[in-house]
């Protein structure tokens, strides 16, 4: 990818929270100044695209967007890319999918959602009086926070995950998400609730983002080694096929109840449109490895033999395995992931009417956070684009250097 000879813009680091580790938070997130998006010219373009892949969020203040500039913008990462990353309004079409509440397209921008909370007053961007939805993690977790609690600001992650269909398109490369209506409330507690007495200080809806390259360095280089041999096999139609689950109280992947349904249930589908992605995607600008899992949807593991050389000692599965057994499956990749989304790694990002945030949707993990009542209006343009091509993983060097 072509280098931006000089630096059109000015950037500093993002307002990490208090207790955010300086050490990993290094290279995660920059604030951009400068930015003006009727102006913007080809190179500067080239530039953001390039400092998003080095710090994996870009947030911009105080912008006037319009949707077809957000798309623009968003179009510029991938320019073969064609439709809304799950699919042109697929998902408004199939009710059983459980994203189904939570997005209203843009009539006159098709590829730009509407997302967020409350009763929209009058005509907006060609949808009449939009009802918006915030998930609530009593919706999908097993467990749930109690109702004295919620009333004291406890709140929980909903779900961590990529912006992705994960079946028969490929997850965009980027994600915007522009602030236009922003209730203000007082911080909140996100507990996770798993035992280990974890709790974070998170703005009201806040949006929390995790990084994958961090979730790869931090491991034991037993767990590195599985990781760059590993590739995951997603449900058809997942979002469909776990509409009836719960999901753990981290919001780190699903229970085991077997509520998921049966395929035979699903909306027809074609083994060629499964998705199997490698665990660890390179970035192609730093070349490093970001562990990118949904684990919600993911429903098998194939896991490839150390290279001829390598040592044996400590490895797991030194002679590969296919993990087809879901409990298997799913405690495998959480013991992956979970220190990866430790308190001291999570950037809760405090939005402001006007903030646009660009994600690298393939070098990290998000999740909404918080719970508003319904009488609270939040609005926010989101937009994403299935990909012209699937991720690339881990490459003969890199198998070299971890497996």
């Amino acid at each position: 990818m072509a280098t931006a000879s000089h630096s059109h813009f000015t950037y500093t680091p993002i307002p990490a929270p208090a207790t955010a580790s300086p050490e990993h938070f290094k290279d995660f997130g920059r604030q951009v100044e400068g930015y003006v998006p009727s102006e913007v010219t080809p190179e500067q373009t080239q530039e953001i695209i390039e400092m998003l892949y080095k710090h994996s969020i870009l947030l911009f203040k105080n912008l006037k967007l319009t949707p077809k500039e957000q798309y623009e913008l968003t179009h510029a990462f991938d320019p073969q890319a064609q439709s809304y990353g799950h699919g042109n309004n697929k998902t408004g079409k199939e009710k059983a999918s459980i994203l189904h509440p939570d997005l209203k397209t843009i009539p006159h921008q098709p590829q730009v959602q509407l997302i967020g909370n409350g009763k929209v007053p009058g005509t907006y961007e060609g949808l009449e009086s939009p009802q918006l939805k915030h998930p609530h993690h009593k919706t999908f977790h097993k467990s749930v926070v109690s109702q004295e609690e919620e009333d004291k600001g406890v709140t929980r992650f909903y779900r961590w995950h990529i912006d992705a269909a994960l079946y028969a398109l490929s997850p965009p490369k980027v994600t915007t998400l522009y602030a236009v209506s922003v209730p203000k409330g007082e911080p909140q507690v996100c507990r996770y609730d798993d035992g280990t007495g974890d709790e974070i200080q998170v703005p009201l809806g806040g949006t929390a983002f995790v990084s994958g390259k961090t979730m790869f360095d931090i491991l034991p280089p037993e767990l590195k080694s599985l990781a760059v041999r590993t590739k995951v096999r997603y449900a058809p139609h997942p979002y469909v096929w776990m509409s009836k689950a719960h999901a753990l109280p981290t919001g780190l992947g699903i229970e085991d109840e077997g509520l998921e349904l049966p395929l035979e249930e699903l909306p027809e589908w074609e083994d060629s449109k499964v998705k199997v992605f490698p665990m660890c995607w390179k970035n192609p600008v730093t070349g490093a490895l970001h562990i990118q899992v949904h684990p919600c949807g993911a429903q098998a593991l194939h896991i490839d033999p150390l290279p001829a050389g390598a040592s044996r000692d400590g490895a797991l599965f030194p002679d590969g395995a296919d993990i087809t057994d879901l409990k298997e499956t799913r405690a495998l990749l959480y013991k992956i992931q979970r220190p990866g989304i430790a308190p001291e790694l999570v950037y809760a990002q405090d939005w402001d009417e006007g903030d646009l945030v660009l994600f690298h949707n393939r070098g990290l993990l998000h999740s909404v956070v918080g719970a508003f009542t319904p009488d609270q209006l939040r609005m926010f343009h989101q937009c994403n684009l299935a990909a012209s091509e699937d991720p690339v993983g881990p490459d003969a060097e890199d198998l070299k250097k971890y497996a």
